[in-house]
């Protein structure tokens, strides 16, 4: 309830990228072959882990969860948006809207966790491989996964409460495609500084320390690469890393570029447009960057091929 000639805001209205019926279509479509590809290929990149025996270690352990991240947040985004495109309309409610923001920010917040552990894996693989086998125990693995799934939520918990308990009064307009803090920022009728401090705060001790932690980590493995006196084993050490070095570089470049600028100089589209890459870009391409890209899951999904061609001769035998 309101008072006065004011309103308390009971749900927003996403407002998507465009109102054109032509471009909704164009959109939906794509939104819709990425959506599936994501589901497609974390779900499988999450199967072949599971399924190989000689996948299960630490790094792989880390890799499974990064396909449950990209999955849970692309999840809670993408559908909202295809309804959108196809309904025209971008009505969220306000506890669903608070739902999405938080569950976003939480898997968001912890894949920068899992990606710096996946750094440090590396570096402990190629730097102290003597050391490996103490330093990433299953104990040690399990608690930086519970460490990455709590300082996410607790962060992204934290946000919106701080988001969600503003006064809303009347303006219920998002200017995007998914309920993020900088638009919703901008409907509050009340002094918002606090909140962006949190923010950057935030951004700085999670994004830069998690970025940080994955620099560090990789400038020890190239010191230690070029010690290698040989070509091969040179390529050989590199090829175990530059998978996941990729990953990190789309990664963490988009957020950089969205949440630590020093000023909000790009427009609401160019905002929605760079979304894109994370909400959705980044998700669909990581699978491929790490099975393309990766011998050991290449080499899993050939002893997947190979299995399912025995198993097939010998059911023709049978039959």
């Amino acid at each position: 309830m309101g008072s006065g000639n004011s309103t308390t805001v009971t749900e927003f209205v996403l407002l998507g990228f465009t109102s054109s019926p032509d471009l909704r279509a164009l959109l939906f479509a794509l939104f819709s072959v990425s959506y599936v590809t994501i589901l497609l290929g974390n779900a499988s990149l999450l199967l072949v882990i599971h399924l190989d025996a000689c996948l299960h270690t630490p790094m792989y352990l880390f890799l499974r969860h990064l396909s449950f991240v990209d999955l849970c947040y692309s999840s809670a985004i993408v559908p909202k948006a295809l309804n959108s495109f196809v309904m025209g309309d971008g009505t969220i409610s306000f506890l669903g809207c608070a739902m999405q923001f938080c569950v976003f920010g939480g898997m968001l917040t912890t894949e920068c966790c899992l990606l710096a552990f996946m750094a440090y894996d590396r570096f402990v693989a190629i730097c102290k491989p003597l050391l490996y086998t103490v330093t990433m125990s299953d104990r040690i693995c399990t608690w930086l996964l519970v460490c990455s799934y709590a300082s996410g939520f607790l962060n992204s918990l934290i946000q919106t409460g701080y988001t969600f308990s503003l006064p809303f009064c009347g303006a219920n307009q998002v200017d995007h495609f998914f309920c993020d803090i900088t638009p919703l920022l901008k409907l509050s009728c009340t002094e918002t500084r606090s909140n962006k401090t949190i923010i950057l705060a935030s951004a700085c001790v999670i994004g830069v320390s998690s970025f940080l932690t994955t620099l560090i980590p990789y400038l020890y493995i190239f010191m230690a690469i070029l010690r290698i006196p040989s070509p091969q084993g040179r390529r050989k050490a590199f090829s175990t890393c530059s998978s996941h070095l990729t990953a990190v570089f789309i990664f963490f470049r988009t957020l950089i570029f969205m949440y630590l600028r020093p000023k909000p100089s790009y427009s609401a589209q160019q905002d929605k447009t760079v979304s894109v890459l994370y909400t959705i870009v980044i998700p669909m391409v990581n699978p491929m960057i790490y099975s393309l890209r990766n011998k050991d899951v290449k080499e899993a999904l050939r002893r997947r091929k190979a299995f399912h061609k025995l198993v097939a001769v010998r059911n023709r035998h049978r039959i």
